[in-house]
């Protein structure tokens, strides 16, 4: 169905011809007598176009175009007038008019001026809408990707990537399996220079052996068997943005080698070819392994630790900020509900508490599973403690004695690590459990500190 018109003139007989006109092209014509007449029918009616007449008694066609733009800006605006001077039209265009045409002039000419507008405006409203849907992504996707939490751990993390955001510094981002190490990547990159480029995402252990290179590097055609097209690497499609290693401590030395040459160059060598490519990449990286660990046992090259270690970020297990699992859960909760098309469900005191009281061994994935698991699966409005499955319900926080005196142990091992242990855990209490300002007290790097807590089980809620 072609678009409804709109004729705003007091003299019939041209309304009467510019009608006919338009409705032997197909148009739908609705008019007006008068410029209030005209501006009713615009409030009451959908109008695709107004043919705006200039002068008219009252209230003339200038007023009515500054009255249209006022509240239906969207709507175009094509003016005509039998004053023939450039002057004319001039001042319409210049009022917001979208084209001006002589009265005097041939049907077809006022047909190409309302099409040409009729089109130019269905243009803008795809690219609005366009805007509109990549507005909307990028919400969506800065909302999935949005660090939950107020705890002092995560606050640590947040100003670290506040700092190292704005810099060109590699990023080693450690941490365990499932504490969101790619949600820092990508906030950091968020916050960068390099926003508006490409952030390019490689979980090296999934890629096998065989193909790392390949897919890091690129490869050209007919380098190696199965290589019928020429590849483009990931570090080539990354250049001027962000390039994200994850479980980087799964790389062949073989890898590690060509991915130093590129921090140390800036370059990088297709499969295949003898030519070298210049990139400007800024790399994080991230792994669950001790990379130090690795070092030793000659697994990961320590030039390359030291290249990517330019500035670490210890991203904590979630049994460390237990007092923002309220507001995961209410996150997951939410989001969750509207991804699997789910009422949401309120979380009773009671499975909060157990909730809080669980280890999650699988940090937060293991929660927002949990979460969804629970969503689908609970049959009332209320998530309760009943709810939830027995590996939830049961208190699995074992609570340690304080093993200040070293009766109980049997070997000299056993008596250092319990007096470590209860070392460790006075120390914190007189630092407020505050971990930075505690490891500057004992003189031991932050990260060795949150190795030792994991290995003594040393928690806040249990020996605070």
């Amino acid at each position: 169905m072609k678009s409804r018109i709109l004729i705003i003139d007091d003299d019939k007989a041209v309304r009467d011809s510019v009608r006919r006109t338009l409705e032997y092209e197909g148009y739908q014509v609705v008019e007006g007598a008068s410029g209030q007449e005209g501006l009713e029918r615009l409030q009451r009616e959908p109008i695709d176009l107004v043919v705006l007449d200039i002068k008219m008694p009252g209230m003339d066609g200038f007023e009515v175009l500054e009255r249209i733009k006022s509240t239906s800006s969207n709507v175009p605006v094509v003016m005509y007038s039998a004053l023939n001077d450039a002057p004319t039209g001039f001042k319409a265009k210049d009022r917001g008019a979208a084209a001006f045409v002589e009265k005097s002039s041939p049907g077809p000419i006022l047909i190409q001026a309302i099409e040409t507008q009729l089109e130019l405006h269905t243009t803008k409203e795809r690219l609005q809408s366009t805007e509109d849907e990549n507005r909307s992504l990028k919400q969506t996707l800065e909302a999935r990707y949005k660090l939950i939490g107020e705890s002092p751990a995560l606050r640590e993390v947040a100003d670290a990537i506040r700092r190292a955001a704005p810099t060109n510094a590699t990023v080693l981002l450690q941490g365990e399996s499932g504490v969101g190490k790619e949600l820092v990547a990508r906030a950091i990159h968020r916050n960068s220079l390099r926003s508006r480029e490409r952030f390019i995402q490689v979980n090296c252990a999934a890629i096998p052996e065989d193909l790392i290179e390949s897919e890091l590097f690129g490869h050209e055609k007919g380098s190696f068997t199965g290589a019928t097209e020429k590849q483009i690497g990931k570090f080539e499609q990354a250049d001027r943005g962000t390039i994200f290693l994850d479980e980087v401590g799964d790389m062949s030395l073989k890898t590690q080698a060509k991915v130093l040459r590129v921090l140390q160059e800036g370059e990088v060598e297709r499969l295949g070819s003898a030519k070298t490519a210049k990139v400007d990449v800024r790399v994080l990286a991230a792994t669950n392994k001790n990379l130090e660990e690795e070092i030793e046992q000659g697994r990961f090259r320590e030039d390359l630790y030291f290249r990517l270690a330019v500035i670490p970020i210890h991203v904590p297990p979630l049994r460390d900020r237990v007092e923002d699992i309220p507001l995961l859960v209410k996150y997951f909760v939410d989001v969750l509900s509207r991804e699997d098309n789910l009422k949401p469900k309120r979380v009773a005191p009671a499975a909060m508490d157990a909730l809080k009281r669980h280890k999650w061994r699988g940090n937060i994935r293991e929660l927002r599973n949990a979460i969804e698991r629970l969503l689908i699966m609970t049959p009332g409005e209320t998530i309760d403690s009943g709810d939830l499955p027995d590996a939830l319900r049961s208190e699995r926080v074992t609570r340690a004695p304080e093993q200040s005196r070293g009766g109980d142990a049997g070997t000299l091992r056993e008596f250092k690590e319990s007096a470590e242990r209860a070392y460790l855990v006075e120390k914190l209490r007189e630092n407020a459990w505050n971990i930075s300002k505690t490891a500057e007290v004992i003189g031991t790097p932050r990260s060795n500190l949150y190795k030792k807590l994991e290995q003594y089980s040393i928690r806040q809620e249990t020996d605070g």
